[in-house]
């Protein structure tokens, strides 16, 4: 791995419209799941390749040469710090091997999304692969609907020397198989094809005409229903509802904070109306049969039973550093030790603070995204909409599926490959159509010590040029 690809954008003037190679490398890693044992060690193609890349580009990160570091970036890092701290408190003789492997996807997934995707046209070309994924994936897809048989996973598996995640026997719904495709779980494609939609429906528009736009997101939605998973359907209906609503008050300026308080307004009264708690009565919908809503509301009961502790359950309180990798105390007749709701086995394993770093650097990240000022024309209007879309989705699917492996280091990627939205140059570099090399305008303070104006409402005199400030909203 040359020093070229290990520090593919250092700096503003080397940052290429490509996608770069090695996010090529490591999407392919993502959907095609190769793996080798090596004596007690599982080695994904993902991780090898992390193994390889993670420290430099970290080093590079916090040095700055990947632009300015971001809270995320810090709160990432303590989360992976942390984690490896509760691993050894909970399960030292396991930790050698489970911190480097699980910090080395979370943290090595978002550090190659910050180094990789460094410019608008950088993240156009990843919406454009991602949309090639899915729907490379899409007509086998379908043919798993019918057979069951993910073909392209039986094919990995097959090759010598070469072993991949297993094959999952999950009961049909709806009369059809539910497809794992190259995924560890149905679920986990699922979700893959809801972080596709918005990136294809929205960053797209513009960029491929309204028609094609329209069908390819239709058949990424198609894609992504034949996991059968309620929390993949509720991130796309979550994203359809948004992208609906920003379209009929596009010409409302206070449409989302309306939006939020209606939010409120209805979690209020729900809570006020119903016999059961508002979140009780939101899993209820969130799933594909009342038994999963149930069984989902007792699982969130007795996990939160495992953080703060229980006396009438007489389960000890794991707060500090939750209990690890060890079994969590559940009902008796619970025979399955899976809990659906990441957030939640965050807290569960790693503590209050593992949960608290993890959660806040997401919220900090999606919150600096829809604080951004962007005007109704600016060229980073609909890319900044899509990821704000995107991870809202993901926030509520979060909170009824658990992501591990492949999938868990793709969502904290592309967490990554939002942070150049949030450079002090990045409307500034981005906010103009032409990238062909064309000169951009000054920057604010060049054209203060040259004595021109800034931004003027009246007309320009002659002799005397205005160029609006990038990314200033009217």
């Amino acid at each position: 791995m040359t020093a070229r690809a290990l520090h593919p954008t250092t700096g503003a003037q080397e940052i290429s419209n490509r996608l770069p190679l090695l996010t090529v490398i490591y999407l392919l890693t993502v959907v095609l799941p190769a793996a080798i044992n090596v004596g007690s060690l599982y080695l994904t193609a993902l991780r090898i390749l992390l193994l390889m890349v993670t420290i430099p580009m970290l080093v590079s990160l916090l040095t700055g040469r990947y632009g300015r570091v971001l809270a995320t970036d810090w709160l990432f890092l303590g989360h992976a710090l942390w984690l490896t701290l509760a691993l050894a408190i909970n399960n030292p003789d396991r930790v050698i091997q489970q911190a480097p492997s699980v910090g080395i996807e979370f943290l090595g997934g978002y550090v190659l999304g910050r180094a990789t995707i460094r410019s608008r046209e950088q993240f156009i070309a990843l919406c454009r692969f991602l949309v090639l994924i899915v729907l490379i994936l899409l007509p086998f897809a379908l043919l798993e609907t019918q057979t069951g048989n993910p073909l392209i996973l039986r094919a990995i598996r097959a090759l010598p020397g070469i072993t991949s995640v297993d094959v999952t026997r999950d009961d049909p719904r709806l009369g059809l198989a539910r497809v794992q495709s190259t995924f560890a779980h149905p679920i986990h494609f699922g979700l893959f094809c809801s972080v596709t939609f918005s990136l294809a429906f929205v960053a797209l528009r513009g960029r491929i005409g309204t028609t094609r736009r329209y069908i390819v997101s239709a058949m990424i939605a198609l894609a992504g229903f034949t996991a059968l998973s309620s929390g993949a359907l509720l991130a796309v209906a979550l994203q359809v509802a948004l992208i609906g609503w920003a379209w009929m008050f596009k010409r409302l300026d206070n449409r989302w904070w309306l939006l939020i308080g209606l939010f409120a307004l209805a979690w209020v009264a729900v809570d006020l109306l119903s016999n059961r708690s508002p979140f009780k009565v939101f899993m209820s919908y969130a799933t594909f049969s009342p038994h999963n809503a149930y069984w989902r509301s007792i699982i969130f009961e007795w996990g939160v039973m495992n953080i703060f502790g229980s006396v009438e359950n007489e389960i000890p309180a794991s707060v500090l550093f939750g209990i690890g990798l060890n079994d969590w105390v559940r009902p008796s007749y619970m025979y399955s030790g899976s809990m659906d709701n990441f957030w939640l086995v965050m807290g569960v394993r790693y503590g209050v603070p593992g949960f608290a770093l993890i959660a806040l650097g997401w919220v900090v990240q999606v919150g600096s995204l829809m604080r951004l000022k962007l005007g109704p024309d600016h060229p980073l209007l609909y890319i900044r909409r899509a990821c704000v879309f995107t991870f809202l989705g993901l926030s509520f699917t979060l909170a009824t599926v658990h992501v591990w492996g492949n999938v868990f280091s793709f969502v904290m990627f592309m967490v990554g490959a939002t942070g150049w939205l949030l450079q002090p140059d990045a409307l500034a570099r981005n906010g103009s159509d032409r990238d062909d090399g064309t000169p951009q305008p000054a920057t604010r303070s060049a054209r203060h010590s040259s004595g021109q104006t800034a931004y003027s409402r009246f007309a320009p005199r002659p002799g005397r040029q205005t160029i609006p400030v990038a990314g200033q909203s009217r």
